[in-house]
């Protein structure tokens, strides 16, 4: 009669010894195993382990029990029983070495976890894994310096002691940025180009409590104004024919806990400007492409060369938009209402045209100052850099004189008024001509500055009062336009005068 087959062995069982024959084989083969429990603690190490003791500063009898946190530096072990997620494969480092390791939670019948295994599965990886552990070195250190660059990138760049001038202009302005630094509302700075202003956004996110945060800026007029959504709110993966798969994060993203800058905020297009309006006051967007809302934390301040106000009567820029704006407006003068911070503006661009050229720094005569002076200066400290740096780099001399500025200042040389005269030895009355000659030669930059008027008065007409059609009449680009439009006030709101 044939013998019956044994009958099979309860699952349970099997399961038990599977787990126990696991355990088993691990800790014969690894080269160190630990387990701890649900408060961190070591209960138990294997032989293998014991060998690293001595360099982890401890022995048997006061490391089993103590807290895995606290007697092996940077290990993970508290974070798998935390989280109850397995760590398959990771590197361990630590004054006792390099250590390949794999850490697995441990869960009771109900799928509790109730602690962790950890194995030491290869000691030296550099040596028997070197090609690995150099391209993961060398990966690392690649992530740290673009770390640190885009940190650095995002940095404001000036301070408010970078805004040059002891004027009771200046020093007003410097009173104002300190005081709106210390407040999270929104920030509007006014000037004519060229007076300062992206310097004082810096510096004003550099002295709030936003400093250590990213600052972000976005120039509108640079910006195409089809493109102008998606730099701002960024763009969704796959929203449209050639975007990015992974999707592209937009400006109010990156500013997130931090400031963002918008230059030229009055050229933005009247479609964009109600939905600017909306990120204002609830600090949410949606990504072009995308039906998901994502809240930001974001400081705005913004800049333009333009007169909103005048722009909000024409209809051109919405009301609740320059509302909000208008919070903390700042003026930033212009150079030829601050003139007696010439000469500190022209001593610190001075230095820095030096150290940018690699070139010694040049003083300047009391005649080239006096000269420097008598200017309009339509491009404010802008404009006072580029004749600077102009004069500087086309000549040999170490002391600048009036001369040196006529090439960069459309002069044919130096006023005549400027030199030296001996007095006359009898009074003589002057010629009848003379009078009406004197009244002819007006200032040059009086008279290029009432020629451009003329024509950007005559373009505005030809087109019906339409800007970027204007500026494409007289050749300029859209930005440049606006910027010699804002220098006239009275043909903003009427065009066609």
């Amino acid at each position: 009669m044939p013998t019956r087959p044994p009958l099979p062995l309860d699952a349970d069982r099997v399961l038990k010894l599977a787990a126990q024959s696991m355990f088993d084989t691990f800790a014969n083969t690894a080269m160190g195993t630990m387990v701890v429990d649900r408060e961190h603690r070591i209960v138990w190490i294997s032989e293998g382990y014991k060998r690293f003791l001595p360099a982890l500063g401890h022995a048997e009898a006061d490391f089993v029990g103590r807290r895995v946190e606290d007697v092996v530096p940077n290990t993970l072990m508290a974070h798998v029983v935390d989280t109850g997620q397995a760590i398959l494969v990771d590197l361990l480092t630590n004054h006792a070495g390099t250590f390949l390791v794999s850490r697995l939670p441990l869960r009771d019948e109900n799928g509790t976890v109730i602690g962790a295994f950890g194995m030491v599965l290869l000691d030296h990886p550099e040596t028997t894994m070197q090609p690995l552990i150099g391209k993961f070195s060398r990966l690392q250190r690649e992530l740290d310096d673009t770390r640190r660059a885009l940190a650095a990138e995002r940095r404001p760049k000036y301070t408010i002691a970078s805004f040059v001038g002891s004027s009771a202009a200046a020093l007003e302005v410097k009173r104002q940025a300190r005081r709106v630094a210390g407040t999270d509302s929104t920030v509007l700075l006014l000037g004519e180009t060229g007076t300062g202003k992206e310097l004082l956004a810096h510096a004003i996110h550099a002295a709030s409590q936003r400093a250590a945060r990213p600052f972000v800026g976005v120039n509108i007029a640079a910006v195409p104004d089809t493109l102008l959504e998606a730099e701002f709110f960024g763009v969704a993966p796959g929203a449209y024919t050639g975007a990015d798969r992974k999707g592209r994060d937009g400006k109010f993203k990156l500013a997130d806990r931090g400031t963002l800058f918008l230059d030229e905020i009055g050229d933005m297009p009247l479609a964009l400007q109600s939905k600017l309006l909306r990120v204002l006051q609830e600090q949410e967007f949606e990504p072009l492409g995308s039906n998901r809302v994502e809240r930001v934390d974001v400081r705005i301040v913004a800049a333009t060369s333009r007169d909103l106000a005048a722009m909000v009567d024409a209809g051109s820029f919405r009301a609740d938009l320059y509302y909000r704006l208008n919070v903390l407006p700042i003026r930033l003068p212009a150079l030829r209402e601050r003139l007696e911070d010439l000469e500190a503006l022209v001593e610190v661009l001075a230095e820095d045209i030096a150290r940018r050229s690699g070139l010694p720094h040049k003083a300047l005569s009391s005649e080239a100052l006096e000269l420097l002076a008598a200017q309009a200066w339509p491009g404010n400290i802008r404009e006072l850099r580029n004749v600077l740096e102009q004069a500087t780099l086309m000549t040999d001399d170490a002391l600048l004189d009036a001369r040196h500025f006529a090439a960069a200042l459309r002069l044919e040389a130096a006023p005549a008024a400027r030199a030296p005269a001996a007095p006359p030895t009898l009074p003589a009355a002057p010629p009848p001509a003379a009078p009406a000659a004197a009244a002819a030669l007006r200032p040059l930059p009086e008279q290029v500055a009432e020629l451009e008027r003329s024509a950007i008065a005559a373009a505005l007409r030809a087109t019906a009062g339409n800007k970027v059609a204007a500026a494409r009449l007289l050749k300029v680009s859209r930005a440049a336009f606006y910027d010699k439009l804002a220098r006239y006030p009275d043909l903003v709101s009427t065009p066609v005068d």
